[in-house]
């Protein structure tokens, strides 16, 4: 990668690479993900970045999305628009390490994630998608040398069509500082060792989804309101051990929400989440989706996420029928 240092292994790959192919048909670049510890993850098939570089301006983070994937794949012949929001996430920690030197075991913490997407752009190929993130930093705080907290612009490309645009707030802590804030709920294994049954789910169409499994809301006795459904087993929306409902969890409960109460209206064009808190793991979470606008060919939904009555996040989503 051009950004990157390579490992002595991936140096040992080029040198055979050059040994076999000799001078004239060596490949000018190889192609692989950034480390999966740039982005927080444990398996490798979810790290969907592949480069990083430094612009006049920004940054440009690249990323391929596959033809199929366990949980973000296509529907419909689109790509799952919620990629957007795991790529920015991973953009904004890789970024954070590579590019604002934050330790590798500091926390970054969400204050709001959106995107405003053109829905055509998600079509899927027969290639897995190529895709640009064009970063610029706005807001920088430092705590002495090291970044605080920052919102991160975003400029999306898929495939060479403009995409979306995005915009992620987040503040980096050190573990002490972590500890502190969150107190014993900062113990991974003693949150997982409170966690509650995982409750039966909505039925998965009802939710835009092909398996039980994938579906985060479980049916209360009222059409509009659910229980989230926190499955610690999840080999994506947990993919290591954590000691909270993760982000992305609480973002796939707002968008299965959005879709269930606006029936034939399956991709969310656009999505605002504001976090206000965590959600822990020993008490129930509850969601609820409520319809503030319409008109022939969209819905405006705000869905709100509460535990023990205290707003967790609150998002607007607006959806439009399949392109």
């Amino acid at each position: 990668m051009a950004s990157a240092t390579l490992t002595p292994y991936l140096r040992d790959q080029c040198h055979e690479i050059e040994g076999r192919f000799g001078d004239g048909n060596r490949p000018s670049e190889l192609t692989t993900t950034v480390p999966r510890e740039y982005v927080h993850r444990t398996a490798l098939s979810e790290v969907f970045l592949t480069n990083w570089r430094r612009t006049d301006d920004g940054w440009v983070v690249s990323a391929q999305w596959p033809r199929a994937h366990s949980f973000y794949g296509p529907v419909d012949g689109l790509h799952d628009p919620v990629l957007i929001i795991e790529s920015i996430r991973q953009a904004g920690i890789l970024l954070s390490h590579v590019g604002h030197h934050v330790p590798l075991d500091h926390p970054i913490i969400w204050q709001r994630v959106r995107y405003d997407l053109a829905p055509r752009a998600l079509r899927a190929a027969e290639a897995p998608a190529a895709v640009e993130l064009h970063v610029t930093d706005h807001d920088m705080v430092h705590r002495g040398k090291r970044l605080a907290s920052v919102r991160q612009e975003f400029r999306i490309v898929c495939d060479g069509a403009d995409l979306a645009s995005a915009t992620l707030v987040y503040s980096c802590h050190s573990p002490a500082v972590y500890r502190r804030l969150r107190g014993e709920y900062s113990d991974v294994a003693l949150a997982n060792s409170r966690k509650l049954p995982v409750p039966q789910g909505v039925a998965p169409q009802q939710v835009a989804r092909e398996r039980d499994r994938d579906v985060v809301l479980s049916p209360t006795d009222r059409p509009d309101r659910w229980q989230l459904r926190v499955d610690t087993s999840h080999p994506v929306l947990f993919d290591h051990p954590v000691d909270h409902a993760p982000g992305m969890l609480m973002v796939e409960a707002a968008r299965q929400a959005a879709l269930a109460a606006t029936p034939g209206f399956t991709v969310p064009a656009s999505i605002d989440c504001s976090f206000a808190r965590y959600a822990e793991l020993d008490a129930p979470s509850w969601v609820q989706a409520r319809t503030t606008g319409r008109t022939d060919d969209r819905r405006q939904v705000e869905v709100t996420v509460e535990q023990h009555g205290n707003p967790v996040i609150s998002a607007q989503i607006t959806c439009v029928p399949t392109p």
